[in-house]
């Protein structure tokens, strides 16, 4: 088995009809990149993130995922392969989700439990056991919702000033409960056609392609993955004990303490955030904060996504963390900080990766 490491080189994320310089100059890098790889001999495998239009209950091929946490099972595999020695990979994730799809058939479609209950009752179900498991109250479970809310907004609007973000904040509507735990804006927003690519490939290829810029090192992969998604696993999925290895497994392979990175202002973060809940159980599972009492704290010193979350920059059904590794790759590429975490979870968060990406 080959020891070479796992680069990102290139990425792009198209959401609705962006035709913006900023986006042209990334899928132009990307294209000359690929060609470069393809002029070297080497085909890319590509892995491929499934759309909404994909069955929940479907099987798939090796090479193709689904869940929120499938581009970070995606991540996992390149890392594989570039370890048994092949040399390059692209993800790619396409969903028109907006366009693609009539009003009717997604809804059906991202009905994906029995019994017709949504994913949104679920989360609040798994909210209340997530509550009483860290004997909190709802009141206090909704002030951290809003606290994570404003941290969101936070992001977005740096982003917005960084030219990153698509989207103005949500109208006054989305402010109304939906749920007895959530509003409309702690809600994930798919409706959005998205197309992403990541390219990938060894170190050992970087070198030969003689690339000097524009490179990542993708530094550990961890998973965490229950067997069944279904309702009546929420007892086990709110120990989120699968997270927390996930993460721990990440940490270990970057030989890295994301703690003290964040403290030294050399980490970013690109958390999961589909329902507060998730952003919630990876601070506490992961030990970045004591308790929930400590996240507000922690809130106030530090982003928690750098787009804005998927309730801010949208959610593109399978895509979200793919959207998040790619605009990690692109800030660590902008910017000082040395190391990037992303993190991705699936269904009602029986699947859990975390990655983590660095400065070569």
């Amino acid at each position: 088995m080959s020891s070479d490491t796992l680069q990102i080189i290139a990425g792009y994320a198209q959401i609705d009809q962006d035709d913006s310089p900023r986006l042209n100059h990334k899928i132009t890098q990307y294209q000359t990149r690929l060609k470069l790889i393809e002029q070297a001999g080497i085909e890319p495998i590509e892995l491929v993130i499934e759309p909404l239009a994909t069955p929940w209950q479907s099987q798939l091929p090796d090479n193709n995922f689904k869940s929120g946490c499938a581009p970070i099972m995606a991540l996992a595999r390149a890392k594989a392969l570039i370890e048994q020695g092949h040399h390059a990979v692209v993800i790619s994730g396409d969903d028109p989700l907006k366009t693609g799809y009539q009003r009717q058939e997604r809804h059906e479609l991202m009905t994906i439990y029995a019994n017709d209950v949504s994913i949104a009752e679920l989360y609040d179900q798994l909210a209340k056991k997530f509550i009483s498991l860290h004997t909190s109250t709802p009141e206090q479970f909704v002030t951290l919702t809003h606290a994570l809310f404003d941290n969101h907004v936070a992001s977005h609007q740096l982003a917005r000033q960084q030219h990153r973000a698509h989207f103005p904040l949500p109208s006054e509507k989305w402010f109304n409960q939906v749920t007895q735990l959530f509003r409309g804006v702690d809600c994930a927003n798919p409706l959005v056609d998205f197309s992403g690519r990541l390219l990938l490939c060894s170190n050992q290829l970087t070198k030969r392609l003689g690339l000097n810029t524009g490179v990542i090192d993708v530094k550990g992969v961890g998973l965490g993955l229950l067997d069944i998604d279904e309702p009546s696993q929420l007892d086990s999925i709110v120990q989120y004990q699968h997270l927390a290895l996930a993460y721990q497994d990440a940490c270990e392979q970057a030989n890295i303490d994301v703690n003290q990175l964040l403290q030294q202002k050399k980490m970013l973060l690109e958390l999961y955030t589909c329902y507060p809940i998730v952003p919630m159980a990876f601070l506490i599972s992961c030990k970045l904060v004591p308790s929930l009492a400590q996240i507000p704290e922690f809130l106030t010193d530090h982003l928690v996504t750098i787009t804005g979350g998927m309730n801010l920059a949208r959610a593109p059904w399978n895509n979200p963390a793919l959207n998040g590794l790619i605009e990690m790759y692109h800030q660590l590429n902008d910017n000082p900080t040395q190391h990037g975490l992303v993190h991705g979870n699936g269904g009602i968060g029986y699947r859990q990766g975390v990655a983590i990406l660095a400065n070569t």
